[in-house]
Order: structure tokens, then C-alpha cells, then sequence
């Protein structure tokens, strides 16, 4: 891509959130350096679709500021893993030892695995694991670490220097029993190592030191410095934005009140509230909200189960303020946008294509010359006319619609026919529905079938066999009914409600083998 654009006139959201990071640092490089992007992970379980999809939003602002500016900047992950173990996941082995562990940090907690020093450290190899798998240009930062090493230390203090006042901001927001226990500091037993959600009996910020009850009833006197408290997440997290001056942050729908009242916290510390872009959440087919316990989403694994990662990040990318069905049918459609959009990247001038998705996806790496010469719903189709679940079979049909077509040369055609086998033989197959044609519609396909027969042989029919197929349709159907004839085609033949375009399928999956699967039908 020219470096000659006027970064300054592309108005994608990418380039609308990085304006709003110039303009809050004044368009000049802050005191530390650089230019902060923070992200956050929850350690106490293994990386999911929302992790992939805040670092790559991010990632794709961040990629646009570096467009308007020189200024330097970082991307962190955040790891909160000195949480404490809240319940044991079903997930993991060893639940008995480690349900010993409940309330500890997650960096106390043992490796269920029995790889790692920790719960925490494993799933945080995990997450270098997935996130360094797309190419991703981040650090992991753990919080156990931060508030060990000291880093943390002088936030703590003014966060005990203005206890008061976080809880007048925390304390309306919270329910008549919460209130009674309720402390923005949590100590750390030295008795259990336990994560404490204890009363402050006092607070002591030019000692940096609290007096609570401990677990055995005795009274304690301790720092919490150096890692020997944590703060409640909201305080946590504007301790943190103040800490490491945070410019840029991004938030789910569901956190919205959280970032404000963190917000109101940074301010009383003295610190900024960073940049923030609120993106909704996903839902499922029923417009449920996607949760984990129950089930009612897709997992990354299974995204990459059918589709290239690519495919993904689109989804994400495309209106990040809109609430998105989150379901498997979603999957060939984005994949065959991805492909849609990476073709048209070719013939567009260089201003067109800052608008073009593909160009965020792949940010830094630059747009790949691969492309894709059949759509991926052709070939779920076609695996659906063949019934083929082996990708050899499918290589048979792609080689005689196109011979110069193999495995070897087109490795991303080969990884998305493997994609669309899987996809046929978990979705498409167990859910086919045939239909019998009704008396018109036997007659339309007798018409079809006999009509192929001036195509039987002959090279280059592309056009001419479009033209038959459409004028086959406006004789039996209204121009405003079209849809239906070709919709007719794949339910009474393919067990399926639509596919593409009909002149395409014929051609891929052959003229006889067309004729063959037509007069097999009704014949029955």
C-alpha cells in the first residue's frame, strides 16, 4: 500500500477511535514515552472468542494511530491473576487438590496439568500460546507481578489516602448486605493466603498499612503493599488506568457502568480516565445473550473448526457498536465476505482501499495476494450434492471444473475445502430436509435437466449457461419470484433452504452429475 494517503480523511471507526487518542495526548508523546493500549484476561479460565476479539479490535485502532503518528505505543494484555479462585472449573483435572485452593490467588492456585508453577501461569501460557497463533504484537503483563514487584505501591497509597471517598462513589451501587462487608482493598491472609473480602477496621495511607479481622477472629495490622493486598476489581482497575497511565481501553456493553464508576475512582486518584470504545456483546440465534454456562455461543476452537481465522476477525471488525448474532450459520457468510473483500482490494485505488476490511485485519503484515477462485458456499454445496466427507473427493470435483486447480498450488483453497467438509458433515448433513417438488416444479427440473443437455462437452459456457438458467426461471416464475426457482432447486435437491448462484453449482459440480441428480429424484 502507498504511503502517500491522507490518513488524515479516512473516517473508518478505527481511524474516528485513534483521532480521539491524538487528541486527548495533545498530538504530542506523553511523559512515559509512549502511548498505552490495555486489554484485560481473566486467568481463571483458557482464552475464548471475547479475548480474540478485544485484542483484535484493539490491535486495529492501534494500527490506525500509528498511521496519523510517529509516537511510539504498546499493547498490553493485562492478566488479572491474583484474583483469587472463586469456584474450581469442570473443565480441569484434579478438582479435589485443587478445590483446597478456593480464595487463594490465581498464581497460588496449583497446575491442575501439572506443567506450569500455577493455575494462573498456565492459562497464561495458554493465552501467549493464542494470542502469538494470529500474530499479535502485545505484552502480557501479570498483575501478581505489578503489585509484587511494587510497581503498584504509590497507587496503593492514594487509593488508602482517599478510602473515603471511593466509598461514597462504591457504596450507593451496592445492595444493603454488600455494604456492611464491603472494602475496595482486599488483604491477603498471611494466615491462609486467601484473598480477604473483609471490612477495614482502619486505614493508615502514610504506612500503607489496614487493621482488619482475619480469618482465625484476631485482629491484624498489615501492609498492603508489595503484594500483600489486591484491590476489588472497579478500584482495582482504576488503580491500574492511574499506575500505568493507560490511554486506551476497550469495554463490553455489559461493563459500561463499571468503566464509569472506575472512572470516577481514577479522578479522585488524581489520574485520567482513558479512551474508551464500548463495543455490544454477542448474542445468540435467539438474540440471547452468548454465556459460557450456557453453551449457547461459539468457542474459538470451533470458529477454527470451519473457518480460517481470518474470516473471525471480520466478524469483529464489522460494526463493533452493533449487537451481532453469534451462531454457526454466521460462519460461511463471513468467510465468503472475507474473500468478497480481499478480490475487491485488488481493483481499488488507494483511498478505497483504507475502507476495505481487509486492510484492518491484517494491519502490519500487509494484504496477502492469495485469492480465492470458488466461494466457500459452493463448496458446501458441493459437498452437499456429493455427499462427500472425504477432501479427496472434493479435490475430484474442484479438478474437473478447473484442471489447473490442485492442492499443491492453491494451499488456501485446499484449507478451506477441508473447512467446508467438516462444516457439511457436522451442520448441513444432520439437518438436510428434502422437499418434494410439487407437479410445476418436476416440470421446471425435467426442463432444466433436458436443457443442459446443448452444454454437455463444450468449454467456456459460463455466460450462455447463466443466460439459460435465468431465462429457464422466467418461463415457470414472475421476475419478482426468481428467487423462489432457484431456492426450489436446493430444497427439493440438496435437502437445504438456499446456495449459490445456481449457473456456478452446475458448472463445479458438473453438467451429467446435474442431469444425473435431477432424474434420480423424480424418479422416486
Amino acid at each position: 500500500m502507498s504511503e502517500n494517503i491522507d490518513y488524515s480523511q479516512v473516517n473508518t471507526w478505527p481511524f474516528q477511535e485513534a483521532r480521539k487518542i491524538l487528541a486527548r495526548i495533545g498530538n504530542k508523546v506523553p511523559e512515559k514515552g509512549y502511548v498505552l493500549f490495555q486489554t484485560g484476561f481473566g486467568p481463571s479460565g483458557l482464552p475464548h472468542i471475547g479475548t480474540f476479539g478485544e485484542v483484535a479490535k484493539t490491535s486495529m485502532v492501534r494500527w490506525a494511530f500509528s498511521k496519523l503518528s510517529d509516537i511510539p505505543t504498546r499493547l498490553i494484555e493485562f492478566s488479572d491473576d491474583m484474583d483469587g479462585l472463586r469456584k474450581v472449573p469442570t473443565n480441569i483435572p484434579n478438582q479435589e487438590e485443587i478445590a483446597k485452593y478456593i480464595g487463594c490467588p490465581l498464581t497460588k492456585v496449583p497446575d491442575p496439568f501439572g506443567k506450569y508453577d500455577s493455575f494462573a501461569a498456565h492459562n497464561n501460557a495458554m493465552l501467549r500460546d493464542f494470542l502469538d497463533g494470529f500474530g499479535f504484537d502485545y505484552e502480557l503483563v501479570s498483575s501478581t507481578e505489578m503489585y509484587k514487584s511494587g510497581r503498584f505501591n504509590d497507587a496503593l497509597k492514594k487509593v488508602l489516602a482517599n478510602y473515603d471517598k471511593i466509598m461514597e462513589i462504591m457504596l450507593p451501587t451496592l445492595g444493603e448486605e454488600r455494604r456492611q462487608t464491603y472494602s475496595p482493598v482486599l488483604p491477603i491472609s498471611q494466615k491462609t493466603g486467601h484473598v480477604l473480602q473483609v471490612p477495614l477496621l482502619s486505614v493508615n495511607a502514610e504506612a500503607g498499612t489496614v487493621e482488619f479481622i482475619d480469618e482465625d477472629g484476631t485482629r491484624v495490622e498489615q501492609s498492603v503493599l508489595d503484594g500483600n493486598a489486591k484491590l476489588q476489581w472497579k478500584a482495582d482497575w482504576a488503580m491500574r488506568w492511574l499506575a500505568l497511565d493507560v490511554d486506551y481501553e476497550m469495554c463490553g456493553a455489559d461493563l459500561t457502568d463499571s468503566y464509569k464508576l472506575s472512572g470516577q475512582i481514577v479522578k479522585v486518584l488524581g489520574g485520567k480516565q482513558p479512551d474508551n470504545l464500548t463495543y455490544q456483546l454477542f448474542v445468540d440465534e435467539q438474540g440471547q445473550k452468548i454465556s459460557k454456562t450456557k453453551g449457547n455461543g461459539i468457542s474459538i476452537e470451533q470458529w477454527l473448526t470451519y473457518a480460517n481465522p481470518e474470516s473471525l476477525a471480520l466478524f469483529m471488525y464489522i460494526k463493533p457498536l452493533t449487537s451481532k448474532k453469534l451462531y454457526f450459520d454466521v460462519i460461511p457468510r463471513n468467510v465468503d465476505e472475507y474473500y468478497q473483500y480481499l478480490n475487491a482490494y485488488d481493483k481499488q485505488n488507494e483511498t478505497e482501499k483504507m475502507t476495505n476490511p481487509v486492510v484492518y485485519i491484517h494491519r502490519e503484515h500487509g494484504v496477502p495476494t492469495d485469492r480465492m477462485p470458488i466461494t466457500y458456499n459452493l463448496l458446501l454445496n458441493l459437498a452437499s450434492a456429493a455427499n462427500t466427507e472425504r477432501l479427496e473427493d472434493m479435490w475430484g470435483y474442484i479438478s474437473a471444473y478447473n484442471p489447473d486447480l490442485n492442492p499443491e498450488n492453491n494451499p488456501e483453497l485446499n484449507k478451506m475445502a477441508g473447512y467446508a467438509v467438516q462444516y457439511y458433515h457436522d451442520f448441513v448433513k444432520p439437518n438436510k430436509k428434502y422437499r418434494e417438488p410439487t407437479e410445476m416444479e418436476a416440470n421446471v427440473l425435467k426442463d432444466l435437466a433436458e436443457g443442459l443437455n446443448q452444454f454437455v462437452g463444450k468449454t467456456g459456457i459460463e455466460k450462455d449457461l447463466e443466460t439459460y438458467c435465468y431465462d429457464l426461471g422466467k418461463k415457470y416464475y414472475k421476475p419478482e419470484e426468481l428467487r423462489q426457482f432457484f431456492g426450489m432447486f436446493y430444497n427439493v435437491l440438496l435437502g437445504q433452504e438456499n446456495g449459490p448462484r445456481l449457473p456456478n453449482f452446475i458448472l463445479i459440480y458438473g453438467i451429467e452429475k446435474t442431469q444425473q441428480m435431477i432424474k434420480e429424484k423424480l424418479a422416486k
